[in-house]
């Protein structure tokens, strides 16, 4: 299975430039270590052309979200919910998966 954990660094709000630089930083390391570290044991698991897809961001009280973006067994997105929750991250709700903001 290949783990990619991507950093989502558009947010529903805007912190101060400096601020957010610090965040950005913060958040490339976090989804770094979520996919090379703490998810590496997924990597043996399943066919070698199955993913899962981790999103992480911050919410508007900069506590870092995660969600998995992509269809997964049950036991695998309980196992990255497991791993998310030890590490601090709340789960990301939402009502729909994959939304982008596109030109306006």
């Amino acid at each position: 299975m290949t783990v990619t954990v991507l950093a989502i660094f558009e947010t529903d709000f805007k912190p101060d430039l400096s601020l957010g630089k610090i965040m950005n930083e913060r958040l490339k390391i976090a989804a770094a270590d979520l996919q090379d570290i703490h998810l590496q044991s997924l990597n043996s698991i399943g066919q070698r052309s199955d993913d899962v897809v981790v999103y992480m961001s911050y919410n508007p009280k900069y506590k870092i979200r995660w969600r998995v973006v992509n269809d997964v067994p049950e036991d695998v997105e309980q196992f990255v919910g497991q791993v998310c929750g030890d590490l601090g991250y709340i789960h990301w709700k939402t009502a729909t998966i994959n939304v982008f903001k596109g030109s306006e």
